[in-house]
């Protein structure tokens, strides 16, 4: 007997890939069990033959073997439709699968890596995607465990076929192990934290230059683990001994700030719901408008306590990886800056504040117009301008943040964090997003002392 797919309300309508796939699987039934039929497909029966055998995997676990074989059998295009129906309902449906389909994906997924099945990387970025930071429950923890295993179990294929991928799972699991190493009294947590440190701490020590293709923000997500011993003894040979990474162009840490973070490593972060929901907040409703959508948005995403820690993904997502085009910059859209800052306001743990705040000004450290993007730090600029008079502790908060970071994030190399931030500064005159810093330094709300602090920093030779 097939067994159910998803779990939902009984008045929703069935998904679309759900509902193609058991209509297959039910029009050609008989021809999914032994012996099979050696006729050849024509193109419409070879799709049909693919979602029929995929429905079979996901919900006749007693039978998967004997579909996986008959799909390796017929099989024509390197598995490029079957793994793209795969993307399809991870993407779409898998916060509703029923626990044995979401065991079923799994197993079926390590079947494709290893028979190095086309876009089989795309399967795993999304479910890396699926993972919800700050979710403690045992489904949640479940996948981060299965992941992290199946990279590992399966290293030698993907880092031969497909290598990039385990820089998507270093970026997501070092951002993890800074949630899980919080959690020291969680018994859940004690086996999952090994299997994720052993990971992260292979993919640096093994395959560095899968770091430096992550690019600036791995320094960031390894400081947030400086208490962990294994990221300890990491920092301490980046700082200090580079050569032992064994990659001969890696010769000083700061070569991590000249490297752009791709935005494709902050949708990692982020669920494809949340992604969704997000962009149409920032391109369907109208500023001032947003205050309804906002309670939404917390309702689904932020309710509990340790789901505060995604805020920091979601401005980092905002600031590096949706950039409005300018019809809606210049129309009644709610903009980014206000989104960021409403936000900002709804962190209750002064750490996450912090790192939220980091993650708004963590470009404008490192800045080169050469190869950084004016919307990266554009967001910054305008939620400090915007937020006086009416806002001005916001300003002002934002403002003390930025000298702080100014003169603490890297000591040793103060001068190119300097360097970096005047040229954010010098950027966003010149590109008009505020016509002179004296927005700031002539505030008549701003204290003196952090207008004297942005006058000194300007007038830095």
């Amino acid at each position: 007997m097939v067994s159910s797919f998803t779990q939902g309300a009984s008045h929703e309508a069935e998904n679309p890939i759900e509902l193609s796939l058991r209509q297959a699987f039910e029009s050609i039934e008989p021809k999914l069990r032994p012996p099979f039929s050696l006729t050849i497909l024509n193109p419409d029966e070879y799709l049909e033959l693919n979602r029929a055998i995929l429905y079979g995997i996901l919900c006749e676990p007693h039978f998967a073997k004997t579909h996986i074989k008959h799909l390796h059998a017929i099989v024509s295009d390197g598995y490029a439709f079957f793994v793209n129906l795969l993307v399809k309902i991870v993407h779409q449906l898998y916060p509703k699968l029923v626990v044995l389909v979401k065991n079923q994906l799994i197993w079926v997924t390590k079947e494709m890596v290893h028979v190095l099945g086309v876009g089989f990387d795309g399967l795993l970025v999304s479910l890396l995607r699926q993972i919800i930071e700050g979710d403690f429950s045992d489904g949640n923890l479940w996948l981060c465990f299965e992941l992290a295993n199946f990279f590992l179990d399966k290293w030698n294929y993907i880092l031969e076929e497909e290598p990039l991928v385990l820089s998507s799972a270093l970026y997501v699991y070092l951002r993890l192990l800074a949630d899980h190493c919080r959690s020291p009294n969680n018994e859940k947590l004690g086996t999952l934290k090994r299997l994720e440190i052993d990971l992260c701490v292979k993919i640096v020590r093994e395959e560095f230059h899968l770091c430096l293709k992550i690019g600036r923000d791995v320094v960031w997500l390894l400081q947030n683990l400086f208490h962990v011993p294994e990221f300890r003894a990491i920092w301490k040979d980046l700082v200090m001994n580079p050569s032992q990474f064994k990659t001969p162009e890696f010769t000083d840490i700061s070569q991590f700030y000249c490297i752009r973070t791709s935005s494709r490593y902050f949708l990692l972060r982020i669920t494809p719901e949340m992604e969704s929901y997000l962009r149409f907040l920032l391109t369907r409703v109208k500023l001032g408008q947003q205050k309804r959508h906002q309670m939404w948005f917390t309702r689904k995403f932020l309710s509990e306590p340790s789901r505060e820690t995604v805020i920091v993904d979601l401005v980092r997502f905002m600031c590096c990886a949706h950039h409005p085009p300018n019809e809606i910059i210049q129309s009644d859209i709610v903009p980014r800056w206000a989104i960021i800052g409403w936000l900002l306001k709804s962190c209750r743990k002064s750490y996450v504040e912090a790192n939220v705040k980091l993650a708004l000004f963590y470009d404008w450290l490192f800045f080169n117009e050469s190869v950084d993007n004016i919307m990266n730090i554009e967001p910054a600029m305008l939620l400090m301008v915007h937020s006086i008079p009416k806002y001005i502790d916001m300003t002002h908060t934002l403002v003390e943040f930025l000298l702080l970071l100014v003169d603490n994030f890297d000591v040793e190399r103060k001068d190119i964090i300097i360097k970096g931030v005047l040229s954010a500064l010098r950027a966003l005159i010149h590109k008009g997003v505020v016509l002179s810093i004296d927005v700031l330094t002539s505030c008549a709300t701003l204290s003196p002392v952090l207008k004297e602090g942005l006058v000194r920093l300007l007038n830095v030779k």
